[in-house]
């Protein structure tokens, strides 16, 4: 049981996912009243984007521009399911045609389209949310990396997509609501999402959720799959050579990124209580980049920390120097990219972890929260244990 323990992470990653556990679930809602708390919750969405850009990016190499794609699609999907039982015959009977969302009556549309349709199901719209953009990323992975696509083509070709993506919701008012989103979100299954208690209770939920996924990415890091994405973001032409099927890694790893921003966007839905274009396009899926960089693209604790750290510091210049915030974010990141490239998890792991104690690291701190390890040949691994 302890090898088992030990293969899946080491005693320093334990006590980081300790720390981060207390830190969310105790520190932060004794400390924080439910408007900051509920900010706290927001960040924690696009935290989910940020470990699947730490799997993608930092152990496979593939940069993805176009993340913010896969979490609109989740929250929207979330959305059009509260936005029709917020639209009932009764609540919408002011309208020209009851029981379609107000939108839709707005530019007038006479009935509910048939893609909407199945929104009308709780549990249809949770199969949607990670089968949508799943398949989505599926189509994409297939059209590029099949063909080798990838470095800083993909990059462009995704973040074209998120600037795509965004004209066509736009455009589609009728059936998104556009510019504006899915707005006036009220209720879950006949639970009013927008009182204190229900934005506590998501708030858990999101933590529980993100605490999950942080254990998946964990698994799929340690396992030989991680080893391999690692190989591949070193010596592609190898891994090829040896027999793998590189593509097919690369669509696993890029659709899995894009079922973790895809729970994160449905979170983000319930507990913001609406959706709109501007979380799908170039800039958001940029900032997501951005987090994740700042984190540690090699770290999926530091990810976590990059997307608290950063939307804090967001809010907080945003509130205080609303014209310069974004030099200053702008600023960060530069100087974070250029003096610490491994963002702050590589700070810790260069400068905090050796001076912890054994019983922490292990190894006397030689653990590192990367895949540093993952190059090693697995044949010589064996070997060794």
């Amino acid at each position: 049981m302890n090898f088992k323990i030990s293969s899946f992470a080491n005693r320093t990653e334990i006590f980081g996912f300790l720390v981060l556990a207390v830190l969310i679930v105790v520190i932060l809602p004794l400390a924080l009243d439910i408007f900051r708390l509920n900010l706290i919750g927001k960040y924690l969405t696009y935290a989910f984007v940020a470990i699947g850009l730490v799997l993608c990016w930092g152990a496979g190499g593939i940069l993805s521009l176009g993340q913010g794609v896969f979490f609109g699609l989740g929250g929207y999907c979330m959305a059009m399911f509260l936005k029709l039982e917020a639209s009932t015959p009764e609540a919408t009977k002011i309208q020209s045609t009851p029981g379609i969302p107000d939108f839709m009556d707005w530019n007038q549309l006479t009935e509910l389209p048939w893609f909407w349709e199945p929104f009308h199901s709780f549990p249809l719209t949770l199969v949607a949310i990670l089968v949508v953009p799943t398949v989505f990323a599926y189509i994409l992975g297939v059209a590029m990396f099949k063909r080798r696509v990838g470095g800083v083509y993909f990059a462009i070709i995704t973040q074209a997509i998120a600037a795509i993506l965004t004209i066509l919701i736009i455009g589609q008012q009728g059936y998104t609501g556009g510019v504006n989103g899915i707005t006036d979100l009220r209720t879950l299954m006949g639970w009013d999402i927008r009182t204190e208690s229900a934005q506590y209770t998501l708030y858990f939920v999101n933590a529980f959720l993100l605490f999950v996924v942080l254990l998946v990415a964990q698994y799929v890091r340690k396992s030989k799959l991680g080893r391999l994405l690692v190989a591949m973001r070193e010596k592609e032409d190898r891994v090829r050579f040896s027999g793998y099927s590189v593509a097919n890694f690369k669509i696993f790893v890029f659709c899995l990124g894009a079922a973790f921003s895809a729970i994160g966007g449905a979170m983000f839905t319930l507990q913001v209580g609406f959706m709109s274009p501007s979380f799908v396009g170039i800039v958001p899926s940029i900032e997501m980049v951005i987090f994740t960089a700042v984190g540690g693209r090699l770290s999926i604790l530091g990810a976590v920390w990059g997307a608290l750290i950063i939307n804090q510091a967001k809010t907080l210049l945003s509130e205080a120097f609303p014209e310069l915030w974004l030099l200053a974010m702008g600023g960060l990141f530069i100087a974070v990219v250029m003096a610490f490239p491994n963002g702050l998890a590589g700070l810790y792991t260069t400068y905090v972890e050796p001076r912890l104690p054994k019983f922490l690291s292990g190894n006397g701190g030689k653990d590192a929260d990367d895949d540093s390890d993952a190059d090693v040949p697995l044949a010589s691994k064996q070997a060794a244990e």
